[in-house]
């Protein structure tokens, strides 16, 4: 028997290099999911994006038609057609159809109240993906059990519909079907709409939306989009990221949100490069727009808020405050999927993205880059 230089019986060695040449092959890639979401509006062709950087892509949206499940145009089934038939370039591409969307919920609360209703749903749901050969289902209702949409109904019965709506589908689809929902940010979204250890063993992931975080209906100006929280500023991605695994969701089913948009509020005093002042919503800015919209010229200037790990425009003359995710932020907000071990990161949405050098890139670089996938 051979000698190693320490005295020990080769055999020891020998043992020690199989053991760790083992470990070696228990070891994978693990890659966050990239998860888009696209409406097909704004004349964009979904064919001219990166869609191998995409683990997936979902169709939005999808409404409901009674109890069930509706693509209303020929244009929109043509599009998801369009999108499966994009796993030739990615045959890893899931492609799944969101149902409701900001306005698109009207109904939700009666319908997925019956029984009968979640059932027919469900059916619907699974002959729709059937047809289009597609992967999966996303909810998204915004919101249960709390305020969402105005005029749209809402009950404290939405919180366990809820849950009963995604038995329904899991039942329905089966095991290998995709089946994930949009949740909101904030602190009301996750302390009281959703039954988050009832549901998320059920689901894939939930899509949370850390952005609109300053919304439409906000009267204080902030990030719409921080990573971080700040002393002027609770709601973050890192704050839902913990509020979530507090209450107990797996981090490998939290998908973290970004914007592929600004949004621009106007102050009602000039005060502070704009953050944190009186304010009302004006509008959105897609990124793609952002280079023409906001330049220099036009009297932006670029800053940078260290704490929050996000950036923003202010315009002094206007009293316009544009706050966004741009490559910086998009960056930090992957790395932190990364180091947090998450789900993967979503946006919103792919069609405000430029077709070359985008905010995708920026993400698809970012895990390209990061040395830390290699994990057991």
């Amino acid at each position: 028997m051979f000698k190693n230089i320490s005295g020990l019986p080769g055999i020891c060695l020998w043992m020690f290099f199989m053991l760790f040449a083992g470990g070696l092959k228990a070891q994978k890639i693990v890659k966050p999911n990239v998860i888009a979401y696209y409406t097909g509006q704004g004349g964009s062709v979904i064919d001219s994006f990166p869609i191998e950087k995409i683990s997936h892509l979902i169709y939005s949206f999808g409404h409901l038609k009674g109890d069930s499940l509706n693509i209303a145009l020929a244009k929109d089934s043509a599009l998801i057609a369009k999108m499966v038939a994009l796993k030739k370039r990615n045959p890893d591409l899931k492609v799944m159809i969101a149902l409701g969307g900001w306005s698109g919920c009207a109904t939700c609360s009666e319908v997925f109240s019956r029984n009968e209703g979640r059932k027919t749903f469900a059916k619907t749901t699974k002959s729709l993906l059937d047809f289009f050969k597609a992967d999966g289902i996303d909810i998204d209702w915004e919101y249960p059990a709390v305020l969402g949409y105005p005029g749209h109904r809402y009950t404290p019965d939405d919180k366990h519909n809820f849950t009963l709506l995604m038995k329904a589908l899991r039942n329905k689809l089966g095991k290998k079907a995709e089946i994930s929902f949009a949740a909101g940010g904030t602190k009301n979204c996750i302390d009281s709409c959703f039954e988050w250890d009832k549901v998320m063993p059920l689901v894939n992931r939930v899509n949370v939306m850390s952005y609109d975080l300053v919304s439409g209906y906000a009267t204080q100006s902030g990030h719409h989009s921080p990573l971080y929280s700040t002393p002027s500023q609770t709601l973050s991605a890192d704050y839902a990221v913990k509020a979530l695994i507090d209450l107990g969701v797996p981090a490998q089913k939290i998908a973290l949100g970004a914007a592929f948009y600004a949004r621009i509020f106007e102050n009602i005093i000039d005060a502070d490069q704009g953050l944190y002042q009186p304010t009302k919503f004006l509008r959105g800015v897609s990124y793609k727009d952002f280079s023409k919209q906001f330049s220099s010229e036009n009297g932006y200037t670029y800053y940078w808020d260290e704490t929050a790990k996000a950036p923003y425009y202010y315009n002094p003359k206007t009293r316009y405050l544009v706050t966004f995710d741009d490559p910086k932020s998009i960056s930090l907000k992957t790395k932190y999927v990364i180091d947090q071990k998450l789900n993967g990161i979503m946006f919103w949405e792919l069609t405000d993205d430029t077709y070359h050098n985008g905010l995708l890139d920026v993400i698809d670089k970012t895990i390209q880059d990061d040395k830390g996938l290699l994990k057991n």
